[in-house]
């Protein structure tokens, strides 16, 4: 998965349960950027860089975000 299809599913999340989500590309270095879901937050690479799997488990799991929820 991409970064880009990460965040539109991140965001859909959002709306569904109302929940703030923010992209924050000037905090980060570089082709960093934050990415807020609510209370937490990661950073997210390049988005047009496939995201390899463990770092795809990490940053759910830093976002407090099951898996499943982004079906």
């Amino acid at each position: 998965m991409k970064g880009s299809e990460l965040l539109k599913k991140i965001k859909a999340l959002g709306r569904k349960n109302n929940i703030s989500v923010k992209l924050i590309q000037r905090r980060g270095k570089g082709s960093h950027s934050t990415l807020f879901y609510g209370d937490h937050f990661t950073i997210i690479r390049n988005l047009k860089d496939e995201l390899k799997t463990g770092t795809f488990h990490a940053m759910l799991k830093q976002l407090n975000i099951n898996e499943n929820d982004l079906r």
